[in-house]
């Protein structure tokens, strides 16, 4: 049986979930049945009302990462953070309520409702924090490796133990195929200890009898027996392409050859719908960047690169001009945070990310479509297959206007920003789904809402 007292990361999130569920669902209540004036009432308003808040609360929660454990357990964001996005929450179902509804309200209860909401999710998040503070959230970890990974070892740990991401595994014990000796006595004791075996290996057939046998003792126990691309896939949602043994078709597993009609059908929708949007937007846009052009960024309105696209074809891309003419001019170079090639008017167009509007063209030619992995120069994309073996496998579908890569990856500076970018472009084209489109386009508005970097 697992260790009770180890919870992995999902687990969390949904005791997590559902403790906030019953908060915000008493609150709701509390709001229908006491705050609005018993003569508006109705029992399909209570109905509406509730579901639109419980809809309300997980979108916020989801686009405002409230369930992203790393800030979740710290002490300092754990607060502030509940504060402000519960505080946004009962505003919007107290403005939805007023325009949609035309009701009247009770001011204590109201007020209750309002004021104490956030503070109750505070407090509950704040008791969330010291619980695990107390129980023990890490699991043991026994990685299994051989010759290969003794090249990336650093490397691998390092990934496991997470240094900038909290994975809730940590190594501490670790197993060389190829220093193999009989098993010692000392090494079995020392397996009861762990909570998970990582397998990072080239070749299972090469794994010893002995420490089969040890292992699957320890899946009879209930302990976690997983191999390290499996690891690295739930714990980043990336893929592991430097640090990895398994083989090629065991991490990309090329599922989209896969016929899946939904979500060709979806996509159709999302590129169809939001051509029509930002195709409005950018020509609305068009006459306010060229007069503010004259002024701020003289040169030519439009910016076009040829960029590699589907089954590694090139076509052009369009941008509004965001660098001074001839940016280039001593060779193709990637853009870097605060380049000074960008001009100050340039700057605010990529904050708000007005430059990216006129890529609606490629979308319009078929070249792009709005969700896939961002397209690369040639220049670039030459370096990087000579780098990655299977680079070249981003170019299996459509390149994207925003992507997997752009919302959890920050901008890409340079050929190792890359190559780290890849890991979470074989994870999209490996995992699409309708799901994972609709987290990449909340994200996405996000990002432009807040002008975040991605």
């Amino acid at each position: 049986m697992p260790n009770p007292s180890i919870l992995n990361s999902i687990e969390r999130k949904f005791i997590l979930l559902v403790g906030d569920l019953v908060i915000i669902i008493a609150s709701l209540n509390v709001f229908v049945n006491n705050a609005i004036d018993i003569e508006f009432i109705s029992f399909k308003l209570k109905v509406i009302v509730t579901l639109f808040g419980v809809f309300s609360f997980l979108t916020l929660s989801y686009i405002l990462d409230l369930y992203n454990l790393q800030r979740t357990l710290k002490r300092k964001y754990v607060v502030s953070q509940a504060l402000y996005i519960t505080a946004l929450f009962v505003f919007i179902v107290f403005i939805f309520s007023v325009l949609f509804f035309d009701t009247s309200f009770w001011r204590i209860p109201l007020l209750v409702f309002l004021i104490l909401t956030p503070i109750e999710i505070a407090l509950w998040r704040l008791f969330f924090v010291n619980v695990f503070r107390v129980i023990p959230t890490t699991r043991n970890v026994l990685l299994i490796y051989d010759k290969e990974t003794e090249k990336h070892f650093r490397e691998v740990t390092s990934s496991i133990d997470g240094e900038d991401v909290e994975t809730f595994y940590k190594v501490k014990l670790t197993y060389n195929l190829n220093q193999h000796t009989e098993i010692r006595k000392k090494f079995l004791v020392a397996t009861e200890k762990v909570d998970s075996w990582i397998v990072n290996i080239k070749n299972y057939s090469d794994f010893p009898d002995d420490l089969e046998k040890i292992l699957l003792r320890s899946i009879l126990k209930g302990k976690e027996v997983i191999s390290y691309t499996s690891f690295y896939e739930n714990t980043y949602e990336a893929l592991p392409i430097q640090s990895h043994n398994d083989s090629f078709y065991e991490i990309l597993q090329l599922r989209n050859r896969k016929i899946r009609y939904l979500h060709t059908i979806f996509s159709f929708f999302v590129n169809l719908i939001l051509s029509l949007f930002v195709g409005i937007t950018l020509v609305i846009c068009i006459p306010f960047v060229y007069v503010l052009n004259l002024f701020f960024n003289k040169g030519p309105l439009f910016y076009t690169q040829k960029r590699v696209g589907l089954h590694g074809n090139e076509f052009k891309i369009y941008k509004f001009r965001s660098m001074v003419v001839n940016a280039e001019k001593e060779g193709a170079k990637m853009a870097v945070k605060n380049d000074t090639r960008i001009t100050p008017f340039g700057r605010i167009l990529r904050i708000f990310r007005i430059d990216e509007l006129p890529q609606i063209i490629s979308v319009i030619k078929g070249d792009m479509q709005f969700i896939g992995p961002r397209p690369e120069r040639k220049v670039f994309v030459n370096q990087l297959n000579s780098l990655v073996p299977f680079y070249g496998t981003r170019h299996l579908i459509k390149p994207g206007i925003t992507g997997w890569a752009q919302v959890k990856y920050k901008y890409g500076e340079n050929l190792e920003d890359s190559i780290k970018k890849l890991e979470y472009d074989l994870y999209y084209i490996k995992n699409r789904s309708i799901t994972l489109d609709l987290r990449i386009i909340f994200k996405t508005v996000t990002t432009v809402l807040f002008s975040r970097g991605v």
